[in-house]
This record gives structure tokens, sequence and C-alpha cells, in this order.
């Protein structure tokens, strides 16, 4: 079962067993994958029994490329969102990670270049910004997607609003 395992999901799990173990992260794998050595920004979603147990991103790179990302978004998802407490190890078996590797943002010029399946957005004013990435479960129109995009930013329903979308690639 472990080799059907995806490789960035299997690094983003490696990363997070080492850190609740040791309190140390891994170093990068001694052989990178093409995908691996790339420098974009990543997110990475725990879940467990389907509910989200941890989630945490950068939607720009931030390190040297995507696996030092995944390992650093991976342990903070388990181990610093404030939503929830620390990830056991007895947990994270029955943890399902999934790794989002996010394009470049474009600026939207209208809501309807929108698609809360295939687009994530990023809605910025002034110096609050919110993300919400594409595809999540209960999140069905576009509308939705960025007045919960705007909640998470603080962003009121008067303030001026810049929008941008980006795709993902996501892996389980």
């Amino acid at each position: 079962m472990e080799s059907s395992i995806h490789p960035l999901v299997q690094l983003a799990r490696e990363a997070i067993k080492e850190y609740i173990k040791t309190g140390k992260f891994i170093s990068l794998p001694a052989e990178l994958t093409d995908e691996m050595r790339e420098k974009h920004g990543v997110f990475v979603s725990l879940k467990m029994k389907g509910l989200l147990r941890g989630c945490i991103g950068t939607y720009e790179a931030a390190t040297s490329c995507v696996a030092e990302e995944i390992i650093h978004n991976a342990i903070s998802a388990a181990t610093h969102d404030p939503r929830f407490t620390q990830v056991s190890l007895t947990e994270l078996d029955e943890i399902n990670i999934s790794v989002d590797i996010l394009t470049d943002s474009e600026p939207v010029r209208s809501i309807g270049e929108l698609d809360p399946k295939r687009y994530g957005v990023i809605v910025k004013s002034g110096y609050k910004r919110g993300l919400l990435l594409p595809d999540i479960e209960g999140v069905n129109t576009t509308e939705e997607q960025i007045d919960i995009a705007k909640k998470k930013a603080g962003i009121g329903d008067n303030e001026p609003l810049e929008i941008f979308k980006f795709e993902v690639r996501r892996y389980r």
C-alpha cells in the first residue's frame, strides 16, 4: 500500500511523523523529482474521518523548492494550525493528507471567470488577504467561495476588493 502513495504525500507524512517523534525537521530527499524542485506555493491539508484536522499553506513560494514547502507546511498543519490541537502519533495513521501545489495567481476582471470547482481564490483589501482552495466540499458557488475567503481575511462587505484566481495540482 505504501507504494501507491504519491511521493509528495509520502514526504508530508514522513515530515509530520519525524517532527512529532523528535521535534526535528527531516532533510530534503536525496533525489528530488522535477516537481519537488519547482518553486510554488503549497497547501497541506489533513483530514480525519472526513473532517478537517489541519490545513496550512503558502500561496507563493516561501522556501527554496516545493519539497521544502511541503515539509514546513505539513509540520505546521499538524502542529500549529490554531483551530486544532497538535496531531498525535497515534492519530497520524488515521489521517488522510492532501498536498496542493498552487499555480501563480492571476487578477480576476469578472466574477464570470471563476469556477469554485476549478479555481481557488485570493481576496485582498489593503493589507488583508484571504484564500480558499478550489473544489472544497460544500462550496458550490463563486459567491460562497468569495464570501468565505473575505471572512477569513476579515474583509467587510463595503471594503474595496481585489480578487485573484489560481489552480492547483492536488495529490492525495
